[in-house]
């Protein structure tokens, strides 16, 4: 159910209530007035001090000649009419409107109704038919990057030339699978990235997907695991069936390390639930159900807190770690970044690069940025 139909149900059910309201209110007779009983009315008419009424099913309005207004309630008496005219009071009758008892129906009814359809919504919510409700827990929270959206190559990777090296094999694999398997090879199922913060592995995952042209899954590791048993299990199953559904395709985890640390290990409300998602991302990897075409990328720089189960061949085949570039690569890295920024002719990236050693790439990145921002300013 998208916004818009939200929105109309809403609106809809608003007037409904408005109209329910309204139509309660309006039944009754806008004189009012204090309500007498009905022994108290036929005294005052037998009397003569009644001026008029106005029946209204069992309800009875009236003004006595003082002008005073009052309410009474008939109990059924046959003979009411001929009291009323042998006194010489003006009779009024209001017409019976069919939808009176449909409405009255309704508004006994509204209530329940409307906790049932709201219960009935938060169910389907959480069984996933309500998309990213917010009852739908066990909802993969992982987003997709199509081919149209994701344009980043290995051009835009630069000073990890070793690693590219050796993930261009995956992008051989998702192009021509048929290469590998007509020899009887198997193309690792995961690829686990290690090396410091910013060295570009996320971004070389990206470039991934773009040179292979496949759907691109990007989730964090902290994304799986919630305050519920089971929803981070539920969300690891519901991930690996969009990507079986998109296949072949590429699952990237971010900071793995924050689900798949080592079993057994550390304490905390959400251990038990943190093990259960694990488990059941080393089935989804190597279970009994086969992945093909579906190779999930990981990066952390905590590689000595993983499980072993993870780390096995079958689940992260191979490891690739993302050093912190030399002076050729981050020379190699300014010119990316340069590109999109003017630069003055009398700038020498390699000597920049020589003054920069131990930075990563997005220490790379966030130095041109300061500088095109402090151009500005100047």
């Amino acid at each position: 159910m998208n916004n818009l139909t939200k929105n109309l149900v809403l609106w809809l059910v608003i007037a409904m209530v408005l109209m329910a309201v309204f139509n309660n209110f309006s039944a009754k007779d806008d004189g009012g007035g204090r309500e007498i009983d009905y022994s108290t009315f036929l005294d005052q008419v037998r009397d003569g001090r009644v001026e008029r009424v106005t029946i209204d099913g069992v309800a009875i309005y009236g003004q006595r000649y003082n002008g005073d207004r009052f309410v009474s309630y008939s109990p059924g008496d046959p003979e009411l009419v001929n009291d009323l005219v042998n006194a010489g009071v003006s009779i009024k009758a209001k017409k019976e409107e069919g939808t009176s008892l449909l409405m009255t129906i309704f508004i006994s009814w509204f209530p329940l109704l409307l906790l049932i359809g709201v219960w009935i919504f938060f169910m389907r919510q959480m069984q996933g038919g309500g998309g990213r409700g917010a009852m739908s827990f066990g909802k993969s929270r992982a987003r997709l990057m199509t081919e149209d959206k994701n344009r980043v190559t290995f051009a835009d990777v630069a000073g990890v030339d070793e690693a590219k090296e050796e993930v261009q094999e995956l992008v051989e694999f998702l192009q021509d699978p048929s290469k590998f398997e007509k020899l009887g090879g198997r193309i690792p199922r995961g690829v686990l990235m290690t090396g410091s913060p910013g060295t570009g592995k996320t971004l070389l995952a990206k470039a991934i997907a773009g040179e292979a042209k496949v759907p691109f899954f990007t989730i964090s590791g902290s994304d799986f695991v919630e305050m519920f048993v089971g929803v981070g299990a539920s969300r690891v199953r519901d991930m690996f069936e969009q990507a079986k559904k998109n296949s072949p395709c590429i699952i990237f985890i971010d900071e793995i390390d924050a689900v798949g640390r080592q079993r057994g290990a550390g304490l905390g409300g959400g251990h038990d639930e943190r093990e259960q998602t694990l488990n059941q991302l080393l089935v989804e990897m190597d279970g009994f159900e086969g992945n093909d075409g579906v190779i999930v990328i990981a990066a952390t720089n905590r590689p000595d807190v993983l499980d072993p189960a993870l780390l096995r061949p079958g689940r992260f085949d191979r490891q690739v770690h993302v050093m912190l570039p030399d002076i050729r690569g981050r020379e190699a890295i300014l010119n990316v970044h340069m590109r999109k920024v003017p630069v003055a002719d009398d700038v020498d990236t390699s000597i920049i690069a020589r003054g920069t050693p131990g930075f990563s790439g997005a220490d790379l990145a966030n130095l041109i940025n300061e500088a095109a921002l402090f151009a500005a300013r100047g």
